[in-house]
């Protein structure tokens, strides 16, 4: 039996152990408890908004809408199975998703930003119940209130059981958070991009391994603690550094530090490498960085911009950059006095329709090269499409020096070219306009610099015209014309009227020539000489030269059988596809012989595409079809047709004809080209026969047949009948005048 002294002090001791096991050691746990449960939160939410940084930062500003895959990313329970609810916010603090099943009160809560880059595109919020922590400490005070009890009767065993268990649990957390150290490391170590964190006095924190591979330095050598400088050092060793010195961005990293404001740079190694830096200070000092390689990307956006602004053909500048130019030049007026050359190469379609689009992007290019040569470095040479180029040229000395160019370009153009074995000859015509007079728009500059390219082409190609004040109004008019042109092929004020031909020997009509007339309501009758170019430029020669051969056929048929009737066809109409169906069918709805119809055909239409006009003139000779060549004479290869093609008719243009009784030169020529018809097995027509003693020399020159006002002047169809009549009622009194 113990002492009453020694029993008094177990007592003490007892008692004291109990009210202190009962008292300090749950509230020891709680806040244990409580401590550990809210850094697991605090690690848990750094997590999860690690995870939704890298997703941010692949799906950019589309994020917030993909609400099924955020859910995904995030996990509902603090890795113990204690439930939990987590809200994501945007940037603007709206909520984007909030999962997890209600939570009993009190709570636990903690908010985490979502980084990407510098910029918090967000945070996450994760929430769980504090009540279980009340449990547990309830729950051990009333484990401590018994092991008080316990206590006075045995002190050893209990308290060390109750101590195990406490430490037991301590260790288990120490896991958990060991673990998801891992875990975090892990997602670290795994981003496609470095990153390095550095603490106030620019030691470094942590970093990742691409971070060390980006630099071509081991992360041996950089342990946490190593500075700043170190690293730059090591990178200025092997060669992976800027040309920016380490003082450099150590200020730099200083400065964002100390005024706390994030930036983004783009940093070029000597490599040739280029790095963007996403730099983003820390609260309490220090900073992060997200280091990525951006080579590929920023070469790719080069190329980009440098195609948006060049032709890709030639390597010229575009449009784009025209204007571009124009504009800066337009808004100084110490360059204001600027000329416009726009130009085109005369011939380029025949290049690409004879030998190809390869060898015509190949002369494209030699041409580009050869307007380098002409022009002066402050010059601007561009490619506006197609064969269009047009060059800026800015001086003071205007416009003497856009002619001067102009000349230069016309004299270097006008050479022939080598491409790719072949000689081409390519021309080109231009047309200037110079700023203030003409504009100071770039596109009014541009359209009248085009209005006089127009006027070069139309006064015979290779050269220049300067742009002039009523080209403007001629085009107005021009267009106005082609707004009646396509209305008069609706509205039936097109008619046909006949020229006759006559047979020389005999004195008989033998057929009409069907000449197009428009009848303008407000303009009276517009020659043809005005209509018929812009219906071939603008196409609608196609439309109206099918209503002159089924309008013409049909009044054909109301004719003698042996009276016939000679069409003109266009050079766009020979190259049309339907040309021979359009024929065809004319001739069947009107029921005319195909030996009644001549189809009258310019040298002008066997310059283009010579081997498929020739088919089409085959082709509708084997129909029936008579050919005959026009305006024979005038052209440069003439007599080289007359052996691709066996024309029926050779009609001697009237710039000779009309010199038959006062040049000789002419004489010869209708004589030589009647024999040559003649051994050929051709008819002869001369043109323009005006006067009886053109008649007779025609005649006996050998041409078979004659038209012109001697005969009679072009009349409708109508009035056809009562000449004929006329006609041979004359010819027969003139023969029996004859033989009295």
């Amino acid at each position: 039996m113990l002492p009453a002294s020694l029993r008094r002090w177990i007592g003490i001791v007892g008692t004291t152990a109990a009210v202190a096991t009962a008292t300090v050691v749950p509230l020891g746990y709680g806040l244990v408890i409580y401590q550990q449960d809210a850094n697991a939160l605090a690690l848990r939410a750094r997590i999860n908004a690690t995870r939704l940084s890298r997703y941010v930062y692949t799906h950019g500003s589309m994020w917030p809408f993909h609400v099924v895959r955020l859910a995904d990313l995030i996990e509902l329970t603090d890795g113990r199975g204690v439930p939990i609810r987590q809200r994501i916010y945007d940037a603007e603090n709206k909520l984007v998703l909030e999962e997890g099943p209600a939570l009993e009160h009190p709570t636990l809560s903690h908010s985490e930003p979502i980084i990407v880059g510098t910029t918090v595109a967000g945070r996450i919020e994760i929430e769980a119940s504090a009540r279980p922590i009340f449990v547990q400490v309830l729950d051990a005070f009333v484990g401590s209130l018994l092991l008080g009890l316990l206590i006075l009767c045995a002190m050893r065993w209990l308290p060390l059981r109750l101590l195990d268990q406490t430490f037991a649990k301590l260790k288990q957390r120490e896991d958990e958070l060991a673990s998801q150290k891992i875990q975090f490391e892990t997602a670290i170590e795994n981003m496609p991009h470095g990153l390095s964190m550095f603490d106030g006095e620019q030691r470094l924190v942590i970093c990742n391994t691409k971070y060390a591979e980006m630099y071509g330095l081991a992360q041996s050598d950089m342990p946490p603690g190593t500075t700043l400088r170190t690293i730059l050092e090591r990178r200025r060793e092997n060669g992976t550094c800027s040309p920016n010195s380490p003082d450099f961005f150590e200020q730099r990293a200083r400065t964002a530090a100390r005024t706390g404001t994030p930036f983004v740079a783009l940093d070029e190694l000597k490599d040739g490498r280029i790095f963007s830096l996403a730099h983003r200070p820390m609260a309490r000092g220090g900073w992060v960085t997200i280091h990525q390689d951006v080579t590929e990307q920023q070469r790719i956006e080069k190329k980009i911009a440098h195609m948006a602004h060049h032709d890709e053909l030639t390597a010229l500048p575009n449009r784009a950059l025209l204007r571009e130019r124009l504009n800066h030049h337009l808004r100084y007026p110490h360059s204001r006095e600027t000329a416009v050359l726009c130009l085109d190469l005369d011939y380029f379609k025949n290049v690409n329709d004879t030998l190809g689009h390869p060898v015509g992007d190949a002369l494209l290019r030699a041409v580009a090269q050869r307007l380098r040569t002409c022009v002066a470095d402050d010059d601007l040479v561009t490619r506006l499409g197609g064969d269009e180029f047009a060059v800026i040229q800015a001086g003071s000395k205007q416009p003497d020096h856009a002619v001067a160019l102009a000349k230069r370009i016309v004299a270097e153009l006008g050479r022939p070219f080598m491409v790719e074995g072949h000689e081409i000859i390519a021309g080109t015509s231009i047309g200037i306009a110079i700023a203030p007079n003409d504009g100071d728009d770039p596109d009014q500059l541009l359209r009248r610099a085009d209005l006089a390219l127009y006027r070069a082409k139309a006064s015979g190609r290779n050269g220049f015209a300067m742009f002039a004040s009523e080209m403007e109004a001629q085009m107005h008019e021009r267009r106005a014309l082609e707004v009646d042109l396509r209305r008069a092929l609706t509205s039936g004020e097109f008619e046909l009227c006949y020229q006759p031909v006559v047979h020389l020997e005999r004195n008989q009509v033998t057929g009409f020539e069907a000449l197009v007339r428009w009848n303008h309501p407000a303009r009276g009758l517009v020659p043809p000489a005005t209509f018929i170019p812009l219906a071939e430029e603008t196409g609608l020669i196609i439309p109206l030269g099918c209503w002159v051969f089924q309008q013409a056929c049909r009044d054909a048929a109301q004719w003698p059988d042996t009276i016939g009737v000679a069409v003109n066809l266009s050079p766009v109409q020979v190259h049309s596809k339907d040309i021979v169906a359009t024929i065809m069918s004319a001739m069947a709805a009107a029921r005319l012989a195909p030996h009644r119809l001549e189809i009258e055909i310019t040298e002008t239409s066997l310059l283009q595409d010579n081997e498929a006009t020739l088919a089409v003139l085959y082709q509708l000779q084997s129909l029936g079809v008579r050919i005959a060549m026009d305006d024979f004479g005038t052209g440069y290869s003439s007599l080289s047709y007359l052996r691709s093609f066996p024309f029926d008719k050779i009609k001697i243009d009237q710039s000779f004809v009309h010199g038959l009784d006062h040049d000789r030169q002419c004489l010869a020529i209708v004589h030589a080209v009647a024999g040559l018809a003649a051994h050929l097995g051709m008819t002869t027509t001369a043109e323009g026969v005006e006067t009886r003693e053109q008649q007779k020399l025609a005649r006996a020159e050998g041409c078979t047949e004659a038209q012109g006002y001697l005969f009679g002047p072009a009349q409708r169809a109508a009035d056809v009948p009562h000449f004929l009549a006329r006609y041979d009622d004359q010819s027969r009194r003139q023969r029996l005048a004859a033989i009295g």
